[in-house]
Order: C-alpha cells, then sequence, then structure tokens
C-alpha cells in the first residue's frame, strides 16, 4: 500500500509555532502526501501562514472554517477534504507534537492488515510522558471505561493519532456523528467496529504538548463520561 495516495489531517487552532515546524517535517516524511490543515480562523496567524505555505506547496490544503466549532467537525472536514482528493489512506494527528510525525509510516504500513490503526499509548505497556499521574490515571480510567461500556476491543480508543483506509473513513463520513469533543474519537472507532472493520494498534510514545495550550474542559470531561452510554443505548435501540 505504499504508492496509495495519501492525506494527512490536522485539526488546529491556536497552533502557528507547531505547525511551523510540524508540516515540513510531515513533508520530509511523505513527499507526496496532501496535508489538511481543518483550522478554525485562528487568531494567531495560523491562517495566513497555511494560505502561504500552499502556494509554495500545493500538497498543503489548507481548510479555514469561519469561527471555532470544535475539534470533531474540524477532522470530519479535514476527512471530506481528505476523500474529495482521492486519498485511499488518512491519517489523523495532533498539531502539537503530542504525536511523533515519525511514527506515521508505522501506523500508514499497519493497514496492510487492518482498516484503521491505533497510535496507541498503553499497547503493549504504558508509554507516556510529561503527564501527571493524576491525568495518566484518568486517562486509563477513560479508556477502560469505554472498553467496558462499547465492547470495543482495544486499550487506547481515546487516541487521536490513528490511520484509516478509506473505506473507513467513508463509514465516518456517512454516519451522523454526535459527538463534538474528544469523545468524538470514542464515536469514531464505534462506528467502525459496528461495521465490522479491523482495528489494530501500534504501539507509540506519546509526549505532552511542546506550545500552546490544551483544549481540555469540563465540559469535554463530562461528554466523554455521557457519550458512551448514548452510543450504547442508541445501538440497542
Amino acid at each position: 500500500m505504499e504508492n496509495l495516495p495519501t492525506a494527512i489531517v490536522i485539526a488546529a487552532y491556536n497552533e502557528l509555532p507547531n505547525l511551523q515546524q510540524l508540516i515540513p517535517q510531515l513533508r520530509e516524511l511523505l513527499p507526496h502526501a496532501y496535508i489538511v490543515v481543518a483550522d478554525d480562523n485562528s487568531p494567531d496567524g495560523s491562517p495566513a501562514f497555511l494560505h502561504e505555505s500552499a502556494e509554495k506547496d500545493p500538497l498543503i490544503i489548507p481548510l479555514i472554517r469561519p469561527q471555532k466549532a470544535g475539534y470533531g467537525l474540524a477532522v470530519l472536514a479535514g476527512f471530506r477534504r481528505a476523500l474529495e482528493l482521492g486519498a485511499q489512506r488518512i491519517v489523523s494527528l495532533d498539531a502539537d507534537f503530542s504525536h511523533d510525525p515519525r511514527d506515521v509510516p508505522h501506523l500508514l504500513a499497519a493497514l496492510d492488515q487492518a482498516d484503521v490503526a491505533i497510535g496507541s499509548r498503553y499497547y503493549q505497556g504504558v508509554r507516556v510522558l510529561n503527564w501527571h499521574p493524576t491525568r495518566l490515571l484518568l486517562s486509563l480510567f477513560a479508556n477502560r471505561y469505554v472498553g467496558i461500556i462499547l465492547r470495543i476491543p482495544v486499550l487506547d480508543a481515546t487516541s487521536g493519532f490513528r490511520a484509516y483506509r478509506r473505506n473507513a473513513a467513508e463509514i465516518i463520513i456517512q454516519t451522523p456523528i454526535q459527538s463534538r469533543g474528544y469523545s468524538f474519537l470514542v464515536e469514531l472507532l464505534f462506528r467502525v467496529h459496528s461495521h465490522g472493520m479491523r482495528i489494530v494498534e501500534v504501539p507509540i510514545i506519546y509526549s505532552e504538548r511542546r506550545e500552546g495550550q490544551s483544549k481540555m474542559s469540563k465540559g469535554v470531561i463530562a461528554e466523554a463520561m455521557i457519550r458512551p452510554w448514548l452510543l450504547r443505548f442508541g445501538k440497542k435501540r
């Protein structure tokens, strides 16, 4: 699958210093991949930087949305654009270097045997850097919580570092997605798992963000607690 058209989707808001470093690194790793950046009209200068970058590199695709509308909608917009571009493989990762771009080729290689590959912090051991123990325990609990309720057979259902085959991405786009915060990641996985898609985990090392501030909030956490039950109820209905 090495020569299949590939798109990397990045949802960003106020990530200019990171995007200035991340995009060149991704281009070096994957010279022929589309880099689709869904930016919610960040006031930090990101839109101008992305448009300037696209003028120099036509494989950089800026998606400048009119206002901040949430992580989930930004990722979905990126997926739609990637599919329009003809991508057969789509990678999603964060802009803040918590996901090491050097792991992208490993996720893509895993698609030889799967429809979705997860960059997993907990498969084959815990590999998380620079987190307070309380946050690590919360993440471990959240993934256990999701696994019990939704019966998705993975250890890291909340990782946003993933690779999808086109068929899995099409299922995601064609299915109404209700989540808007980071529970969106769980809902995507639930949807593809419900369609019998093959999911594998690839061990990665996760490191806390380099620049900027986390987008996590109490509302995001509350939705993450409630959404698995709503998905489970919907499945039964």
